[in-house]
């Protein structure tokens, strides 16, 4: 069997797999004219990384070094795509190390894919978190009484278009869902690539009832039953599983950001997380551009020899 097949059966990012015929551990990708992305490792393997560079070619960390918003005066938020829709890897901004790679998460050793729930294939959207927020697991968030859960907060982008593992897009905010996962809350922001064919006419939670019908019910149908299948019970939501709108989504974004700003000035105990940054400069954790390249460098790149193959299988949970 073919290495791209092999990557195929995976589940893994459509990106990834496609890479491998020019990637022979370390390569490096265009993701967008800002923001450039380098792969160390081998995709769908658990020494797989892939790490960010400026338009200048120096490495940043994702997570603290690109900006929350694009413009000030709009509603235009970056956001930083960790999985593309339809695929199954689980890949995640890796907060707690330094430069804050993207990399396949990781449960009782093995790499994590989510499991296919009719009708579902996968993630039903581009899935992936905005920049420069933080969800503070010691702060119980008013709305919900529940703690953050130690993440930057999550986006599900509903655009036409597939995107790429690394991107980094350019969102409308239009709404957000308040799961509660195992007690803890994980935001669910609602938007859409501002590029997409269709944006113009998506300007709140309710245009996507409107132009998506279903994909709201969809959504809450997946964030509920996607742990079941791994013997997890379903997941329950604050306010009886309501999208609130966009102004509501706003907020939460402006709160997150304020406790990452608190975690990146050492004002709150931000525990495991990495914070180094090489561009806030009024950070205790800023680095230079030469310390963070040596962080990068330090990474294996070797190839893994683990086996990479996760069989697909569709789960029925109708009752």
């Amino acid at each position: 069997m073919s290495a791209l097949l092999r990557l195929l059966r995976t589940g893994a990012p459509a990106a990834a797999c496609l890479r491998l015929g020019t990637s022979a551990g370390t390569g490096s990708r265009r993701a967008m004219a800002l923001y450039h992305t380098e792969e160390r490792g081998q995709p769908c393997s658990q020494n797989y990384r892939l790490f960010f560079k400026n338009v200048t070619g120096h490495y940043i960390s994702p997570f603290h070094d690109i900006p929350l918003k694009v413009n000030s005066k709009e509603n235009l938020f970056n956001m930083i795509v960790e999985i593309p829709r339809w695929t199954n890897a689980k890949m995640e901004i890796a907060t707690k190390e330094p430069m804050n790679p993207i990399k396949q998460y990781v449960k009782d050793g093995k790499l994590r894919y989510v499991a296919n729930i009719f009708p579902y294939k996968g993630y039903i959207w581009n899935y992936g978190t905005l920049p420069q927020t933080w969800e503070d697991p010691h702060e119980k968030d008013k709305s919900t009484n529940c703690f953050g859960d130690n993440d930057p907060i999550d986006v599900c982008e509903i655009g036409s278009k597939i995107l790429s593992c690394g991107e980094v897009i350019h969102v409308k905010i239009l709404g957000i869902l308040a799961l509660i996962d195992e007690g803890e809350t994980d935001w669910k922001l609602i938007a859409i690539n501002a590029n997409d064919p269709e944006a113009s006419k998506f300007h709140d939670i309710d245009d996507v009832k409107k132009f998506k019908p279903g994909y709201l019910e969809a959504t809450l149908n997946w964030f509920r039953l996607y742990k079941v299948p791994d013997g997890k019970p379903e997941n329950q939501f604050a306010f009886n599983g309501e999208f609130k709108n966009k102004a509501f989504a706003l907020e939460v974004i402006k709160s997150t950001h304020q406790c990452w700003k608190a975690l990146l000035m050492k004002k709150c105990n931000g525990g495991a997380i990495n914070c180094t940054n090489v561009q806030i400069s009024d950070s205790p954790f800023r680095c230079t551009q030469e310390e963070a390249r040596s962080l990068v460098e330090s990474v294996s790149s070797s190839p893994n020899k683990e086996s990479n193959e996760e069989e697909q299988v569709w789960h029925f949970l109708g009752k």
